[in-house]
């Protein structure tokens, strides 16, 4: 009798083992399916995405599913509905010469811009200056395009170019890159210590001025954390880092300290999360491109075309940095592809890496002020979200994470919507008689 009673606990304990594996199933699949409506629900926007004016042609261009991380096939079959195209100036000398060189290829952008929407594919994508236009665009079953600047530098010393990149659509600016401009030190600086404004110079605080008159977003991504400090200072309106993530979790210049932080939200801005490894996780990304940079080199040595590291990239001529970034997004993909097939590989910065900044941050500063970008096409892109067509698994892993609709809403769009609506009404009482 005790042997078959044994015999019974025993079927029941297998039984509900099953029982909790399905039931186990049945919330991993629900949790899929929350994801899935959620992220067909909000509007999700990435607003750091660069281009190359190569690929805004009449037979090259954004229709196609094009080896760039963004596209517009690339954007329906992950879901995200509005992109953030970005002019971007790499900088040179403060001269003159330096200036005008410049200018002409920010041109060259906004055109290409402007072609892909009017002339390419207005029936697929289509350019906002609003918030209004963002929902009004996204409710007509467009793609949705907007404009940042990359580097006031293109800009030279005259004010008046603020408002011809205004008109051209331009919603945000950054008053500089990798480099000091004439408007404000980077923080590129913090690598030797030498300043060229100690923060912004006199062009660049009466830049700030002039942003907050137009209606134009101050981007503090690149400039130095003096320059940030002071431009938050100057600013009658929020500000936004287009394409940062935590110090407190990587320690690397091109990110926010808690300090900045706490005075992101203070002033009512947001910052956009970026998934670019190096600005994530350092320990992991460097193990994973001293491992693959051999594969890099073979796999071009291979395709027959050069290949150059990131410390060279400056000293490159523009037609070498041209066919470099043209050849880059395929030598890499192969090269990834080798890795993920050797055991001895060691793991890539992926999503769970980029959702512990936003983790960190919203707990730091609060939901309404995080937001989240890729920076496609500028060296971003992680595992897991590695181009536009994946990026439904941010919004999985913040579902995972137990975000709410409400917050994953505001993560992907409506607090960066809000704070363009509240510089844009800033500016309109500034501009009143």
């Amino acid at each position: 009798m005790k042997h078959f009673i044994c015999f019974l606990s025993i079927l029941s304990f297998l039984s509900c083992g099953q029982t909790n594996k399905k039931v186990e199933e049945k919330t991993q699949e629900s949790i899929l399916e929350k994801a899935k409506r959620i992220h067909e629900k909000v509007i999700t926007i990435d607003t750091h995405n660069d281009i190359n004016v190569h690929n805004f042609t009449d037979s090259l261009n954004y229709t196609q599913r094009l080896e760039t991380q963004i596209n517009l096939p690339k954007m329906d079959e992950g879901g995200l509905d509005v992109t953030w195209l970005i002019v971007y100036t790499g900088q040179d000398t403060l001269t003159n010469e330096g200036y005008a060189k410049a200018e002409k290829n920010a041109m060259s952008k906004f055109e290409s811009i402007h072609r892909l929407c009017e002339e390419i594919a207005p029936e697929k994508i289509e350019l906002a200056l609003t918030s209004e236009d963002v929902k009004r665009i996204h409710d007509s079953g467009k793609k949705v395009a907007m404009i940042g600047v990359e580097n006031a530098y293109s800009m030279g010393n005259d004010l008046a170019n603020f408002k011809k990149y205004y008109d051209l659509g331009a919603r945000y600016i950054s008053l500089s890159h990798n480099g000091h401009s004439q408007f404000s030190d980077s923080n590129t600086g913090e690598k030797d210590s030498v300043w060229l404004h100690n923060g912004l110079s006199e062009l660049g605080q009466k830049a700030v001025k002039e942003m907050n008159r137009l209606g134009i977003m101050v981007d503090v991504s690149h400039p130095s954390k003096e320059a940030m400090k002071q431009m938050i200072a100057l600013s009658e309106a929020p500000i936004i880092a287009s394409h940062s993530s935590a110090r407190a979790l990587c320690d690397h210049s091109r990110n926010l300290d808690d300090e900045q932080l706490k005075l992101m939200k203070e002033n009512g801005g947001v910052v956009q999360t970026v998934a670019f490894s190096s600005y994530l996780n350092t320990e992991k990304d460097e193990a994973y491109n001293a491992y693959i940079k051999n594969i890099l080199e073979k796999v071009a040595d291979s395709m027959g075309v050069e290949w150059y590291r990131r410390d060279q990239f400056s000293s490159l001529t523009d037609s070498q940095k041209e066919v470099f970034m043209k050849n880059y997004p395929k030598v890499k993909k192969i090269a990834i592809s080798i890795a993920d097939k050797a055991p001895d590989a060691p793991a890539m910065v992926d999503v769970s890496d980029f959702v512990n900044h936003i983790d960190y941050m919203v707990n730091l500063i609060g939901i309404d002020h995080v937001g989240i970008s890729s920076d496609f096409d500028g060296g971003g892109g992680i595992k897991g979200w590695s181009d536009a067509s994946e990026t439904f698994n941010v919004t999985l892993e913040l579902v995972k994470r137990g975000y709410t609709e409400e917050e994953i809403a505001k993560l992907w769009g409506e607090n960066l919507l809000r704070v363009l609506d509240e510089v844009q009404a800033i500016a309109k009482n500034m501009q009143k008689p």
